[in-house]
């Protein structure tokens, strides 16, 4: 007999939903308390790359980011209940956004777009509250290995409007054949994707796998660049998300290689604004020069 477990996911994810803030806020505090407990192998990878991007810091406080950033993690895991079952005016009332007079404008002049979001907890809130904005749009998905939660994420991330959702194993090109339609592309710059397409460039002084695509992108197609950043209050349960306005000169005379090296910079400088915000789960430096030692 198979057990299929999209009907509990369903359940327990619109629990959260319909759950006050104060009920999430619980639930994450529990969570976040479990997490680095249980998922020892994540809590590694958390230490490993808060060491190298934070040297100057010292253990103990290393080690207060990592209980916050795990609580943080927890909250946002929860809070996609609310993102994938809650009512819109609810998700809009979680996520205050600023600056979508960018995007806007950008549509009425019909330029193509690169909305460029970087790994912070805040991400698919951000993501959600642009799908109740954009009529269309589409971003690049990470298929899950588990088939009722892959069902369950995908129906969670197209839920409003029209959200074309590119399979990872389709690449970059995948998200070119929307831009070049006219459609807003929700892009991750700071995934390793091994050496196909990358370059090393710094990321805070570690060397990085970094693909070329969004200078490439940009480019070849004439798209501006609009950052995407997003913080979790821990407080008050709401994300801040901020529509920044298009990156000047991008890539402008710069070769690909020094642009994607001025944007790993700003997701850095964007990052040191509240470190534990950063997606430090993700192996970030999986990939290494040749010659040099795994880091994870």
């Amino acid at each position: 007999m198979t057990f299929h477990k999209l009907p509990l996911l369903r359940s327990v994810f619109a629990y959260f939903g319909r759950a006050s803030a104060a009920t999430r806020r619980r639930w994450a505090r529990v969570l976040g308390w479990l997490a680095p407990r249980l998922l020892r192998s994540r809590a590694h990878v958390v230490r490993t790359n808060l060491a190298l991007c934070f040297p100057d810091r010292t253990p103990e406080q290393r080690e207060a980011w990592l209980r916050r950033h795990f609580h943080l993690l927890a909250r946002s895991v929860v809070d996609r209940g609310l993102c994938w079952f809650g009512p819109a005016p609810a998700i809009m009332e979680a996520t205050p956004i600023t600056g979508l007079e960018h995007l806007d404008a950008l549509l009425k002049a019909k330029r193509r777009i690169i909305m460029l979001a970087p790994h912070f907890i805040g991400l698919d809130a951000a993501a959600t509250r642009l799908t109740l904005f954009l009529k269309e749009s589409a971003t690049m998905y990470t298929p899950q290995s588990d088939a009722d939660v892959d069902t369950l994420v995908r129906e969670g991330r197209g839920r409003f409007n029209t959200v074309h959702l590119v399979s990872r194993s389709a690449g970059v090109r995948g998200l070119i054949r929307h831009l070049r339609n006219g459609v807003p592309v929700y892009y991750l710059p700071d995934m390793d994707f091994r050496r196909a397409g990358s370059v090393f460039v710094p990321f805070f002084g570690v060397q990085a796998a970094t693909l070329l695509a969004t200078a490439q992108i940009a480019k070849s197609w004439d798209a501006a660049v609009v950052p995407i950043i997003s913080r979790l209050d821990e407080e008050t349960g709401r994300y801040a998300v901020e529509v920044l306005p298009p990156l000047e000169d991008f890539p402008g005379e710069q070769s690909a290689e020094e642009a994607t090296a001025r944007l790993n910079a700003l997701v850095e400088s964007w990052v040191r604004v509240d470190p534990p915000q950063y997606y430090w789960v993700h192996r970030r430096f999986k990939t290494r020069p040749e010659g040099e030692a795994r880091i994870y």
